[in-house]
């Protein structure tokens, strides 16, 4: 049995309590493959993890995307084989690595026109955006989206996804800088949520009616004015909670606010059926391999950098997507 470097942590915390370890690389079993990372990604999902908001058993390694090269097939694995380029986001988490051995189901197949820090860099924000748009709630051209923090990794692919579909994405930032990013990736109309009320800026941009559907991964300091940003009927999808989670709430809210729908998706339910993860991810790349989706990396970190790297996040340093570099 071979090793290979991993980052761990022991106890929820800042980004302090991640440490790199040596763990034993086994063969895969029935159903299961071994992946050699190239890259692997960075996302949110694993501040939540880290710090305890979404607590998990420990001791754990991070990371729920990479990239890399398969080196071993396990039973039952037909989608699969040795030296095939492939890229994944999945649960349980376990991406922060060298190398590991991982259910097979949720990896892909790469296409040779992808390299591998795209491939890493996409996978969860990419399929987070498919689901969004073409799985959570009918999306149709002509439609009106508010998307939060448009610059980031998810918020940039989708600028680009809506002016695909023929979308009509109003795109909210907290710097002129961000704004402008997000508007060149496809954004309609942009927003600086720290000089202007996006309520009554979504208002005036809609002629007062509100806007078809909300995308919000902010959660407890967006949360209300999102609603207030709807038209009646109007969907809020909640996705992450980058400023803490959405405390409790009066129900009726949604009917005096105008009939409103709520919903709490997560990617991890939309890919657990290997089928729909093998077709979901296979519209990803048709829309990179066309161009009309870019994956812009903002920042590459060494795996043993992990902890600047969540620094960074966590400070909204970064704009697109981050990447380790085993």
């Amino acid at each position: 049995m071979t090793e290979t470097r991993a980052v761990q942590f022991d106890a929820p915390g800042g980004p302090e309590v991640l440490k790199m370890i040596t763990v034993p690389l086994g063969d895969p079993g029935p159903g299961q493959v071994r992946v050699r990372h190239h890259a692997c990604g960075l996302n949110y999902i694993d501040i939540y993890q880290r710090s305890g908001v979404y607590p998990m058993p420990l001791p754990q390694v991070l990371g729920m995307e990479g990239a890399g090269v398969i080196e071993a097939v396990g039973e039952g694995v037909t989608h699969l084989a040795v030296g095939d380029r492939v890229a994944y986001a999945s649960a349980p988490p376990g991406a922060y690595c060298e190398a590991r051995v991982m259910s097979a189901a949720q990896v892909c197949r790469l296409p040779e026109s992808i390299d591998f820090r795209t491939g890493a860099a996409m996978m969860l924000q990419g399929l987070t955006v498919q689901y969004l748009f073409e799985r959570t709630v009918p999306l149709k051209a002509g439609d009106t989206v508010l998307f939060h923090a448009a610059a980031g990794g998810v918020g940039l692919i989708a600028c680009q996804w809506a002016r695909a579909k023929g979308i009509r994405l109003i795109g909210t930032a907290g710097t002129d800088e961000k704004c402008a990013l997000a508007k060149a990736h496809g954004a309609s109309e942009v927003i600086n949520y720290e000089r202007e009320d996006f309520v009554a800026r979504v208002r005036d941009l809609t002629d007062g009616r509100g806007v078809d559907v909300v995308m919000d991964s902010i959660g407890a300091a967006t949360f209300e004015p999102s609603l207030n940003s709807l038209r009646p009927l109007g969907m809020m999808i909640s996705f992450g909670n980058a400023s803490g989670k959405v405390p409790p709430f009066d129900l009726g809210i949604l009917g005096a606010k105008g009939s409103l729908q709520l919903t709490r998706p997560t990617l991890f339910t939309h890919i657990a059926d290997h089928a729909t993860c093998q077709a979901m991810a296979a519209e990803l790349f048709a829309m990179v391999e066309s161009g009309k989706v870019s994956i812009t990396i903002g920042g590459e970190y060494a795996l043993a950098d992990v902890a600047r790297a969540h620094r960074d996040m966590e400070a909204r340093a970064t704009t697109g997507s981050l990447v380790l570099i085993p």
